[in-house]
């Protein structure tokens, strides 16, 4: 997914919405009679020749108008002197930015003309990493300067600091801007909100006294600044006026400050989240007498969380999330009436939950998922929760133990219960829930039939994934119309149901479905869909193909793999001009690939292995220059591997296993950059094949591979596979010395076929390799030296070749079994049991010192098994640390709940502005 979002807090939305409404719908007039004062008409003429307005946004500035009755100008009412220029980027019906309308070009010196100008905002336009311009420190009438996501760039101008008048200044979002010093903001002395977001002031150590000086401050916002200190050594901060503090995205590194307690009459909002911060949460900070908003998120606090943390009576939302945070939640959480947003998941709480939260009777959002909590959730945590909303307690061991016929109180939008144990029956009390919208039940243990009112009951609910489960049951002939539906790894049973308009993603994969695809597949109301994601794999669909996708032309994502199809693919299929992942693997499919495929340009995905095509592959295939997946084996396939198959750079997965294919191994492999280079950077669009997200979920690609001699099922972990196997082929010739160019290669299967010649010598610089399989060619020579610098490698098959001389000494090497190496009757040394036979003539000048030397060898040979065993143990046990591929898997999965969780944080303030405009968050 990309960076992680700061939290917005509610009442910066307020301030948010109230700025937007009023300057985008409604046109910004002077009301006055009172005409244009002439030298100010004339400097706005030459301030707009400077600018770049590709949307016509100033088209009513002319010589012919009234300039205050132009777009965003406001005039004195007695003077017609232009005081303000409202001249922020307009937004859309949803809230997004017209592009389109951005003004961008050079800020004219004729503004300084402007003498009774006090508000200029041109925020969210694109200046494109111009400067600000320094002169506008000399228009001294300043009180609201607004120039926030605008794109300057450049060392903040020292000038400003002369506006000794200024109430407002927001420079954030300029993310090419920093300071050398901030001294000269001394003078800022009328300073109220002051906004340097994403600026880099990590040049600044005495940034804290500085601000603190301001003596009317009351909102300062410092988010992604690089700073790098809270100053912990100081007793005190005079901060008396401060009510805001947002401080999100540093790199403090060290405990929260006890001069935090001096703002503890004063504050109204916290924001100290994703900083590095260590230590456990002071008692201190939570005897604010007044604080709303306290957002501690993403950091690595350790400890309880207090008792006291019940004492903030006025407290509306509270995170905690991802920290290291340990112990109960305190009972005291009840005294917190005023609580709207409790946000305390992926930490290390454990305990029961306390019932007292069940008086939280303004809670709208409960996260509390990825911990360690035992026991259940009755009826009496949920006893005032009528407002509850949003409740996430996804990935901890808690159940549901309430009875068969309870009725909540609440009416839920959303809710999660991911890995928890909610079963094994189906819980009856969400029919009562007419307000779902998101159902995310997967890994639930739920083992029943689907309850009668069940399908009428998900038809109005827009994302529903109940994956994972043992739900079982017929699907009756009805219209199904969510817009997300998984229910994979089930138990349900039919023919494939009937679609509205409505669905995008459909994902029944793993059940028992039967019937033709093509009666499916050929509905008439199929002419509306809109499906991205088809998934049907795994089930007992059959029949041929259809020509039907002229129905289907949303489809990114298609999988109709493991089933009983036949017949051709249709030469309609090239058709899906936006498809990206096709998946037809394990059917009884005949005949050619069609070459209509390479008008879907944007694939990178084909899995059309285990079929029947036995034809050559396609050299059309080196059109899809965004294929990153090809996996072909037991295919039926024959001849030469062709050499434009090396033109695909970004290919990572290559499986052309079990065919019959001849010939050599092409030497242009070296070619194929994606195993060459590491990652790009920005990887995100990179894998759009391999993944298809969608609100609080995703929906990812599966490849069945076999890196190691067996099979490997790999889903999310796909993206950081790179292998090529060509087993099981007749594959002749030597095995290309340029293969070595591969340094990102991960595993390596050349098995089972007639390869001769030698490893090529350079082997050992596939630092990244974990896996190699050369067993049962004709290979030869000595195994080279350099295979002993493959630190990563896990499994090793050199059997059943012609390979001579003494295994290398290296503990990765030895630490593998004997069989790895069994067929190779001249190949000697550890792990096989035959010794080397020194050379002629060496045992029988052999002098005492040369036994203790052979001694001191042989000591150190069987310590090197010893140190060899030892390795090998901790290769099985400890698979997790020399298995990069898992490694990464496991981080990505922890990282990816973390992504998650900003995810959800994100879409839950989208939630949470409707509630704003409809009164539901009222202060």
């Amino acid at each position: 997914m990309g960076a992680p979002f700061a939290t917005h807090h509610v009442l910066f939305v307020l301030w948010f919405l109230a700025t937007t409404f009023s300057l985008n719908f409604f046109k910004v007039e002077s009301n006055s009679n009172v005409s244009c004062y002439e030298k100010d008409k004339q400097a706005l003429l030459s301030f707009k020749q400077g600018l770049v307005d590709s949307g016509n946004v100033l088209s009513s500035w002319s010589d012919h108008g009234d300039c205050c009755r132009w777009h965003g100008v406001r005039c004195n009412n007695n003077t017609g002197q232009v005081t303000e220029l409202h001249l922020r980027c307009s937004r859309d019906g949803d809230g997004f930015l017209n592009y389109e309308k951005r003004l961008g070009g050079v800020i004219s010196h004729s503004l300084l003309e402007l003498e009774h100008l006090n508000y200029l905002d041109l925020s969210e336009n694109e200046f494109n990493c111009t400067g600000i311009p320094s002169f506008l420190g000399s228009m001294g009438s300043m009180r609201h300067l607004d120039l926030h996501e605008a794109g300057f760039c450049g060392v903040i101008p020292y000038q400003l600091g002369n506006l000794s008048s200024l109430h407002y200044l927001n420079l954030g979002r300029n993310f090419g801007l920093y300071a050398d010093n901030l001294h000269w903001m001394s003078s800022l002395s009328s300073i109220q909100y002051l906004d340097l977001s994403s600026a880099d002031l990590h040049r600044e150590v005495d940034w804290l006294q500085i601000m603190s000086e301001f003596p009317s401050i009351s909102n300062l916002i410092l988010k992604s600044c690089h700073l790098d200190s809270l100053n912990p050594s100081l007793a005190s901060v005079n901060f008396t006026s401060l009510r805001s503090l947002d401080l999100y995205g540093n790199h403090f590194n060290h405990e929260i400050p006890n001069w935090f307690s001096n703002l503890s009459t004063s504050l109204l909002e916290l924001f100290l989240n994703e900083n590095s911060l260590i230590g456990g949460i002071p008692p201190g900070i939570l005897n604010f007498q007044i604080l709303e908003y306290l957002d501690l998120e993403d950091n690595s606090l350790s400890g309880k969380i207090p008792e006291s943390l019940g004492h903030l009576k006025h407290l509306k939302y509270l995170s905690l999330s991802i920290n290291s945070l340990s112990g109960p939640i305190p009972s005291s959480i009840g005294n917190l009436s005023e609580l709207q947003i409790l946000s305390l998941g992926i930490n290390k709480l454990n305990g029961t939950v306390p019932k007292s939260l069940g008086l939280l009777s303004n809670l709208m959002s409960l996260e509390i998922p990825i911990n360690n909590f035992k026991g259940g959730l009755d009826e009496a945590h949920f006893t005032k929760l009528w407002k509850l909303k949003y409740l996430d307690i996804s990935y901890t061991p808690l159940f549901f133990n309430v009875n068969s016929n309870w009725v909540p109180p609440f009416q839920l939008e959303y809710v999660s219960t991911s890995s928890c144990n909610i079963g094994p029956n189906f819980p009856t009390w969400l029919h009562t829930q007419t307000s779902l919208q998101f159902l995310l039940l997967p890994l639930s243990r739920i083992s029943d039939k689907a309850p009668s009112w069940f399908w009428d009951w998900i038809s109005n609910i827009y994302s529903v994934d109940l994956s994972n489960n043992h739900i079982e049951g017929d699907v009756p002939d009805i219209l199904l119309n969510s817009t997300i539906l998984k229910l994979r790894s089930n138990h349900f049973k039919g023919r494939l149901p009937r679609l509205s308009a409505n669905v995008e993603v459909l994902d029944l994969a793993h059940n028992s479905f039967f019937g033709p695809i093509s009666t499916f597949l050929c509905q008439k109301m199929n002419k509306k869909n809109k499906v991205k994601v088809l998934d049907v794999s795994n089930n007992f669909l059959l029949g041929e193909l259809s020509n039907c996708w002229r129905y289907w032309q949303s489809l990114i994502h298609l999988n109709l793999g493991a089933n009983n199809l036949s017949g051709r693919i249709p030469y309609s299929l090239g058709s899906l001009v936006e498809l990206k992942s096709l998946s037809l693997q394990n059917n009884n499919i005949y005949g050619d690939i069609p070459s209509s495929l390479k008008r879907c340009s944007k694939l990178g995905f084909i899995d059309i292995g285990v079929n029947n095509f036995s034809r050559t592959i396609p050299f059309w295939i080196t059109k899809l220059t965004q294929l990153i997946v090809l996996r072909l084996r037991s295919s039926g396939l024959r001849g030469n591997i062709p050499l434009n198959l090396c033109q695909i750079s970004s290919l990572r997965i290559l499986d052309l296993a079990n065919n019959s294919l001849s010939g050599p191994i092409p030497s242009c492999f070296k070619n194929i950059s994606a195993m060459v280079m590491p990652d790009p950077e920005n990887q995100d669009v990179y894998f759009e094949s391999l993944e298809y997200s969608f609100d609080y979920g995703s929906y990812f690609e599966n490849l069945m591979l076999i890196p190691k001699g067996h099979e490997l099922q790999y889903e999310d972990n796909l993206k950081f596979v790179r292998i090529i196997d060509l087993s099981s082929n007749k594959l002749s010739g030597s095995i290309p010395v340029e293969i070595s160019v591969l340094s990102e290669l991960r595993f390596l299967n050349l098995s089972r076929n007639h390869l001769m010649g030698n490893i090529p010598e350079n082997i050992g610089i596939m630092k990244e390799l974990e896996s190699i399989d050369l067993s049962r060619n004709h290979l030869s020579g000595e195994i080279p030296p350099s295979m002993s610098n493959l630190s990563f490698l896990n499994y090793l098959d050199l059997s059943y070749n012609n390979f001579s001389g003494r295994i290398p000494l290296s503990t990765q090497l030895q630490s593998f079994d004997a069989v790895r190496y069994i067929g190779n009757p001249q190949l000697c040394g550890a792990p096989l049991p035959n010794g080397c036979t020194p050379p002629i003539g060496e045992s029988h000048n052999r002098t005492s010192t040369g036994k203790k030397k052979e001694d001191s060898e042989s000591s150190s040979f069987y310590m090197g098994m010893g140190v060899g065993f030892a390795v090998g143990f901790w290769g099985v046990c400890g698979g997790l640390f020399w298995n990069r591929t898992w490694r990464h898997a496991y981080f990505k999965f922890v990282n990816d709940k973390k992504d998650w969780f900003y995810v959800t944080k994100i879409l839950k303030v989208k939630w949470l502005l409707e509630k704003l405009r409809s009164g539901g968050l009222s202060k």
